[in-house]
Order: C-alpha cells, then structure tokens, then sequence
C-alpha cells in the first residue's frame, strides 16, 4: 500500500501526540471523503448537462448550492453563451436570492446588486452544454473550500469563495475589482457561521446587513488578533 506523508504544523503535531489521535484512519476518512466530492464534481464538469438534474452527483452540496448552479447554467443558456462561465455560476448564486453568500457580501461593505451590474451579460446563439475551464476550476476550488474549513456539506458560500479564488475567472475579477479579497471573504464565512445560529434564534426575519455586521465584528477582531499572535498575515 503507497504511503503518503502528512505534515503538521508543530503545535498541531504536538497536541494529537498528547490526545493519541488514529492520524492514519482520520486521514484516510477524510481524504475518501474529498475524493468523492472532487470526483462528483468532475464528473459533473464532464456530464451532459442535458441531464434532467445535472447537479443531481452533487450530493455534498446543500439544496441551495446546487439551484444556484442550475439558475447559473439557466442564464448562460438564455444568453445563448457557449459554455457556462464564472459569471453566469455568480448569477446563480444571485438569483437564489435566499443563500448565505448574499448576506456575506453586505457584511463586507459590498451591494450584491452591484455585484449583478457588473457581470457582463453577452448574448450568442449557441447552447450552453459544457462549463467552461475557469468555472470548471472554481466548482473544484469550492469544494477545495469547504474542505479546507473543516465542513460536510458545500453551500453557496463555498461557492462564493470558489469563484473568487479562481485566478481567470470573470466572476472572481468582478468581485475583487469591488474590493472583495480571498482572506477577508474567508473569514467572513467563518465569522458569518459562527454567529447564524445566534441570529436565527433571536431574529424572525431576515437579518439586516448592519446587524450581521454588529455581530461578525467580535469574532472578526478575535481572528484579526489571532492572525497577529501567530504571524499569519498573507492569504494561504
């Protein structure tokens, strides 16, 4: 059986030293577990997007997650683009309309109607049956994200991140020409995690950007003295 070495940072090798954590079984849990989320999304990526549900593979990926990609490949399909872009995946996940990412973006100080504006919308005459290269990516680095952050499922949030951390991307250029950046946006999922199991218990209605952004700010300064402590001040 091939071996595969795990390096861990001292502090952390130290602390599943003390606890005797089975590294070998947790890694090998964990690594199936991406190994099927990855292989679900590429098989997706290389599909047939004629399917009835061509998110139907995606089991990982919340109810939301997975509308938003259909509402994605329903806009690029109505403008007639050839492939399904960066941009046409944000659409989606704007015209969900319901989804954590939309309450992210006004935490950071960013309108999602001008995120709308300014996605390109440019009309052809084919019909969408593929994702193109970079939003192909950005679904991998989605899943990429959710892992990294220790979840089980990939919600519209992850996708959020997915398609900013896509280097090529319209979708990601549009977002970060609106001063949206990869930590910052980061830690607001975290942050925003963190604090919506409070807000849901004490708000019947839709939290206001302004009272996510009261409540993200404590667990944001704790990160942001954290990162000092530790030194940790470049995106990873």
């Amino acid at each position: 059986m091939p071996k595969i070495n795990v390096y861990l940072p001292d502090e952390l090798a130290e602390s599943v030293k003390e606890t005797g954590l089975p590294v070998s079984a947790i890694c090998q849990q964990a690594l199936e577990l991406s190994v099927r989320r990855v292989t679900a999304i590429r098989s997706t990526v290389l599909g047939d997007l004629g399917a009835e549900d061509p998110t139907a593979k995606l089991v990982q990926f919340t109810e939301r997650a997975r509308t938003s990609i259909r509402l994605g490949i329903e806009k690029a399909r109505e403008a007639g683009a050839p492939s399904v872009g960066t941009e046409h995946l944000l659409h989606g996940v704007l015209a969900e309309g319901s989804n954590l990412a939309l309450q992210i973006l006004p935490s950071l100080e960013v309108d999602p109607g001008a995120v709308a504006a300014g996605l390109p919308v440019e009309q052809g005459k084919s019909a969408a049956n593929r994702f193109s290269g970079p939003a192909a990516n950005a679904l991998e680095l989605t899943v990429v994200e959710a892992i990294s952050l220790g979840h089980n499922y990939v919600g519209c949030e992850h996708l959020l991140l997915g398609l900013l951390a896509e280097p090529d991307g319209t979708a990601g250029e549009v977002l970060r020409g609106l001063g949206v950046d990869q930590r910052s946006a980061r830690r607001a999922v975290v942050a925003a995690l963190t604090g919506y199991a409070h807000l849901q218990r004490n708000s019947t209605a839709n939290p206001l950007a302004a009272t996510i952004r009261a409540e993200l700010k404590p667990v944001l300064d704790r990160l942001t003295r954290l990162e000092r402590h530790t030194g940790l001040g470049a995106d990873d």
